[in-house]
């Protein structure tokens, strides 16, 4: 197994397997409404070079069409089925851009490159365009197989069938955050994503969604909540899931894995 893993903070990642560079979730914003980087630079224009870009559901700081007009042309996005329909600037934004946009569903299997491929799995979470919005796309999760099986969770909370679902990885990508001081519904916080760990029982993980964005004026609430989840999702791992070699890298730290 041969993966390399680039955090650029929050929930974009990019993991390179067998050649392919495969890009989550950016989001390159310095603010996103009432949110404000704190931590980690803006990522480098080297960060938008992908040849797949995987979103995970249709909320602004996961499909953050500003971000997806950074992609070069050519650029496969691959998407929640339905996400068309959810989000009329994403096609604008693919037509400008002339980036390739592939919907899909849980169970699906889109081919990248001879050798690679990605699943799209199921997740647990609130996936519509917010504020309002019907429930027009499902929220998901990937599964990249190449060289290694890299779980991207995406955002979502624990569920009963995600080790089925998901099935044997080598690496898992897990939420263990937020960008507020309270987690709601459909996410994972630092101990429930180490449970999720010792269920799906990887070679490695990495944590992401957290300590990146914050809301402005609320740096004094709660702020373990954007500290501390990398870090107490590695000691909840070591007491869940021992066998598991956990990274928590820096902003734009590229580690390989496991």
């Amino acid at each position: 197994m041969s993966v390399e893993i680039t955090w650029w903070g929050h929930a974009t990642c990019t993991v390179e397997d067998s050649g392919v560079r495969l890009l989550t979730d950016p989001l390159f914003a310095r603010r996103l409404a009432h949110l404000r980087r704190r931590r980690g630079a803006v990522p480098p224009p080297e960060a938008a070079v992908a040849d797949v870009v995987l979103v995970s559901h249709l909320h602004a700081d996961h499909l953050h069409l500003p971000s997806l007009a950074r992609l070069a042309p050519g650029t496969r996005l691959l998407v929640p089925r339905g996400s068309r329909r959810a989000v009329p600037g994403l096609a604008r934004v693919a037509g400008v851009r002339g980036l390739r946009v592939t919907e899909v569903a849980p169970g699906e299997v889109v081919g990248v490159r001879e050798g690679v491929r990605v699943r799209a799995v199921s997740a647990r979470h609130d996936g519509r365009r917010l504020p309002y919005g019907p429930h027009l796309a499902p929220a998901l999760g990937y599964v990249v197989q190449g060289s290694a099986r890299t779980y991207f969770a995406g955002d979502t909370g624990l569920f009963d069938t995600m080790a089925e679902e998901v099935g044997p990885v080598d690496v898992a990508l897990l939420p263990v955050g937020g960008w507020g001081p309270y987690l709601g519904p459909g996410h994972l916080d630092a101990g429930r994503a180490a449970r999720a760990l010792a269920e799906l029982a990887p070679e490695a993980a990495v944590p992401v969604h957290y300590g990146t964005y914050w809301p402005i004026g609320m740096d004094a609430v709660r702020p373990h909540e954007f500290h501390a989840p990398g870090v107490e999702f590695a000691r909840n791992a070591e007491r869940l899931a021992p066998k598991v070699t956990v990274r928590v890298p820096d902003h734009g730290e590229r580690v390989r894995m496991p």
